[in-house]
């Protein structure tokens, strides 16, 4: 069984893999022509994943983020109030991935100048408290959470990703 299930990622393109269909469909482009082209359909295919992950969810998603900044590592979350899933698929940084692991989370690695900044989605449980809520942020921002107290107030988004890709966690 694989480890992750990759959604969409501009990390280590390679030139080679793309380069037939290329030269197909630009025959007079040269390979410096060609690349930039590659980085921009890449680029759609995210809004083509955005598409197709248009999950609305009945709760918020919250992110636990693992900021790796020039002066050390800091934890943070925030909300995606709306609660849909294609809303994960943004970001500011350079280089991303995103893909649901092997426990069924829905992750980001983010790469930046500083360093690496990594992303976990999940969306609050049916009848959870505003104030359970609130201790799980506290948690997160004393960096004292635990994998138990995420996994008690919030679940995984993976199920709704492996239904619209078809795969199994």
């Amino acid at each position: 069984m694989r480890e992750e299930h990759i959604i969409w990622s501009n990390e280590n393109l390679d030139y080679n893999d793309w380069k037939s269909d290329l030269e197909v469909q630009y025959p007079d482009a040269t390979e410096d022509e060609l690349i930039p082209i590659m980085y921009s359909i890449n680029d759609d295919y995210l809004d083509d994943e955005r598409i197709n992950l248009n999950v609305q969810l009945s709760h918020p998603i919250l992110v636990i983020a693992d900021f790796g900044l020039w002066n050390g590592r800091k934890v943070a979350c925030k909300e995606i109030v709306l609660g849909n899933i294609s809303d994960c698929l943004y970001t500011n940084e350079d280089y991303c991935t995103w893909f649901v692991d092997k426990l069924g989370d829905l992750r980001c690695n983010a790469i930046h100048h500083d360093g690496t900044n990594h992303y976990l989605y999940r969306v609050y449980k049916d009848n959870v408290t505003d104030t359970q809520i609130e201790n799980l942020k506290q948690k997160i921002y004393e960096n004292k959470a635990t994998r138990k107290d995420i996994t008690r107030i919030t679940r995984r988004l993976g199920d709704e990703i492996a239904n619209v890709y078809g795969f199994k966690i």
